[in-house]
């Protein structure tokens, strides 16, 4: 068979002699010329050229249109976002444009009230019974506790692994969380904790006597004239975690010897903001076993929410049994509380406290505005720029009043919260305490709720001078007092959120089955309503009474998932979590109201008590 025989074109490539529809042995003639090469590449590129320019001509078009279209929505949504912005903002502006405000941004509630005064002086129907104000009844679903970590959680260890240094900074109750915090830490890491020391903010720092000066312990700590056992009880502290965390109230000298009785050369960790467990035992626990002492400055919300069940045990216990005020304060508390109760005959010695947060320093750092008129703004802005050196001055900053208090961040006045009360049926003959710093313009702004509460109380007028004397100038003891008479009212309300309603409303709980007895107000819908002056008194008791009955039923609601945030911490929602230190309380001979140094639990809740812990029993006796 013959071989196909191959020839080659003028370029030097060979081809196959193939014509593909016949075969012949004689040579095929030679290939006609073909184009020069140059030729063809130039005819390639002008047809791909002229194909690029007729798609790029299609896509400028079409890129014109869209660009065009998106110019238009460019230029207009952020004139529509200002637009918003500024109808929020109300006042002077919507007023020179027309514009209607938006509901609620706009401070009226001093106008709803000469409207509502005649009707709320001569309403005297359906007054609310003190005894009745709370309805829901509903327990509490607890889950039963791990035996292994609630029933039996002491430690078993071979030693301390060293001893913890703390510095709790802020206010009274985070201070507070601090302290609970590291009585976690310290079971977590088998510590030794030495007993907290306060590192105050130039906000809450006490003054310091004459007589006094920041010196140096024997633990090279720095103390002011507030320490741990100026505001709780400290033997009791220690003598209540025994066998669950040693405390000591010093460092060993021949420890701080070796580091020069210098707390700057001992082993320092800055942790950062809710800490996980694996970080304390990865990172912090090596140092602490080879150093023997370690220092975490500050301390607070420094350990993560969500940690295993005998740390948290230490939480509940440390928050509800272990701090317990100290003497001065309780005593003084307790006397507090019992003349608020003698005051309140009227309505079967109950009485309603109110935790007010309307001084000056709270007003200004709102940045809200209420009736003051330009007198109020031009004293705003010298109290913000004396406390805070221009923060409100950035560039960057842009204060809209409007919106915040459409947003429901503006403290509640005095005025607004009388009327809220009033409106939900709290009668004028009610008892009311006030848990407050020194109110903003008190001469104005506590005349109307005087009008409406007559029987308003304070810490100031139920003390003399003489007893009250030791407690002025000191904010975290006058804390505690307001904290105390709190604690024992039958209806809490809170106006403005922040670590003491948290707190009060978890210990509330705590004693009360579960139920927080809390009045807290949707601030977003009030505001709407206060600014109405269409509206009748009698809507504004209806929508004040579902309020009422809101308040109610979340003061029952326990969170049905743990999201481990301060709203939904221990510290604010202790069962179930909690529940079994009510029954540590028996086991352990102790009265759980201890903390609080003199109240009585009634027999009923007792009962409950009771019953949970042979639950507890019957519990661990299964497993």
């Amino acid at each position: 068979m013959a071989m196909k025989p191959k020839t080659h074109n003028g370029n030097g490539n060979s081809s196959d002699n193939n014509s593909g529809g016949g075969s012949s042995s004689s040579p095929s003639p030679p290939p006609s010329p073909s184009p020069p090469l140059r030729s063809s590449v130039s005819q390639c590129r002008r047809r791909v050229r002229s194909k690029a320019q007729s798609q790029l001509l299609k896509d400028s078009f079409g890129g014109g249109i869209l660009f065009r279209r998106n110019l238009r929505y460019l230029v207009l949504l952020p004139l529509l976002y200002l637009s918003g912005l500024l109808m929020c903002v109300g006042g002077p502006f919507s007023a020179l444009v027309g514009w209607p405000t938006t509901p609620g941004a706009v401070y009226r509630s001093h106008d709803m009230f000469r409207k509502f005064w005649p009707r709320i002086h001569s309403d005297n129907s359906s007054v609310l019974e003190l005894s009745s104000v709370w309805k829901n009844k509903r327990r509490v679903k607890e889950q039963k506790p791990c035996p292994n970590s609630t029933a039996s959680p002491r430690f078993e260890s071979s030693g301390p692994s060293g001893y913890l240094i703390v510095e709790a900074n802020g206010g009274l109750n985070q201070q507070r969380s601090a302290i609970c915090n590291a009585v976690a830490v310290a079971g977590l890491l088998n510590a030794i904790l030495v007993i907290p020391r306060f590192d105050f903010h130039n906000v809450w720092r006490d003054p310091r006597s004459p007589d006094q000066a920041w010196s140096a312990n024997s633990s090279g700590i720095l103390d002011g004239s507030s320490e741990f056992r100026d505001i709780y009880d400290e033997d009791h502290f220690i003598a209540t975690l025994e066998g669950y965390v040693k405390v000591v109230k010093e460092v060993p000298e021949e420890l701080m010897l070796k580091y020069e009785n210098n707390i700057t050369n001992v082993p320092s960790f800055h942790v950062q903001a809710w800490a996980s467990v694996s970080y304390y035992l990865g990172e912090v626990y090596p140092v602490l076993q080879q150093q023997g002492i370690i220092r975490i400055a500050p301390f607070a919300n420094r350990l993560a929410m969500n940690v295993p069940p005998h740390i948290q045990f230490l939480r509940c216990l440390t928050n509800y049994e272990a701090l317990r005020f100290s003497a001065p304060i309780s005593t003084l508390a307790k006397k507090l509380v019992n003349r608020m109760i003698e005051k309140s005959s009227r309505t079967g010695r109950k009485y309603v406290s109110v935790h007010l947060r309307f001084e000056e320093d709270m007003v200004a750092f709102s940045c809200c505005v209420y009736d003051g008129g330009e007198a109020e703004k031009i004293e705003m802005d010298s109290v913000r720029e004396k406390g805070w050196r221009g923060k409100f001055k950035r560039k960057d900053r842009i204060i809209l009043p409007g919106l915040n208090r459409i947003n429901g961040k503006c403290p509640l006045s005095p005025l607004e919260v009388g009327m809220m009360l009033r409106g939900m049926g709290f009668a004028n003959d009610t008892s009311i305490y006030l848990a407050s710093g020194k109110i903003y313009r008190a001469e104005r702004h506590l005349v109307p709720l005087l009008k409406m509460f007559p029987h308003l109380h304070t810490k100031e007028s139920l003390a003399t001078p003489d007893e009250l004397a030791p407690f002025v100038g000191y904010s975290s003891r006058l804390a505690a007092l307001d904290y105390t008479v709190c604690l024992f009212s039958e209806a809490f309300v809170t106006t403005q959120g922040g670590n003491f309603p948290h707190f009060l409303m978890g210990h509330r709980r705590f004693l009360y089955g579960g139920h927080a007895k809390t009045i807290i107000p949707d601030k977003r819908r009030l505001v709407v309503l206060l600014q109405d002056m269409g509206l009748s008194w009698k809507d504004f008791k209806d929508q004040m009474k579902e309020m009422l009955n809101e308040s109610d039923r979340k003061g029952m609601m326990v969170p049905r998932v743990r999201k481990f945030n301060r709203k939904t911490s221990v510290y604010t929602h202790p069962l179930p979590e909690c529940g079994f230190v009510q029954a540590w309380c028996r086991f352990a001979n102790f009265d759980c109201t201890r903390n609080s140094s003199f109240h009585v639990i009634s027999f009923a809740f007792y009962v409950e008590i009771l019953i949970y812990s042979v639950v507890l029993d019957l519990y661990g006796a299964e497993a």
